[in-house]
């Protein structure tokens, strides 16, 4: 696997209109590791490289990454937002009921928006966005 550098980032972040700054090359380094972490499990790991920064910082930065299309935001129905680096593939989302894990599901039937609904309104249609709920192998577990 992959690991990005610290250049990586910064070239990233300049292609997307954005000044690399420390904060932003950490949150994006964060969620390298932390797939589906919120606003505040970003920010416990960024502090501890960057202890100055501030909750409202990391949330600016997530906005920017986010708008910049560098991060994806996703938000599960009764879960903060989530923030993911996995972009640009239309890829779904499964959670469980029980604990609130969140794993990728890959595009259900081909490329972007992998599925087609019965009645697009006159809209064009470019994104599909699917949540899978159900109960995660340790929960399962945890029920026998």
């Amino acid at each position: 696997m992959h690991t990005t550098t610290d250049a990586e980032f910064s070239t990233a972040l300049r292609e997307a209109g954005l000044k690399a700054t420390a904060p932003r090359r950490s949150v994006l380094r964060v969620l390298e590791t932390h797939k589906h972490a919120d606003a505040a499990e970003v920010f416990d790991a960024v502090k501890k490289e960057l202890p100055d920064t501030s909750l409202q910082a990391v949330y600016g930065v997530l906005s920017a990454l986010t708008d910049a299309g560098l991060v994806r935001r996703i938000e599960p129905a009764g879960s903060p937002a989530l923030y993911e680096k996995r972009i640009g593939d239309n890829h779904h989302h499964v959670v469980c009921t029980e604990c609130g894990a969140v794993r990728d599901v890959d595009c259900a039937i081909g490329h972007a928006p992998c599925l087609t609904p019965s009645n697009d309104s006159g809209f064009v249609i470019t994104t599909a966005d699917v949540t899978f709920w159900g109960v995660c192998p340790d929960c399962q577990l945890a029920t026998v």
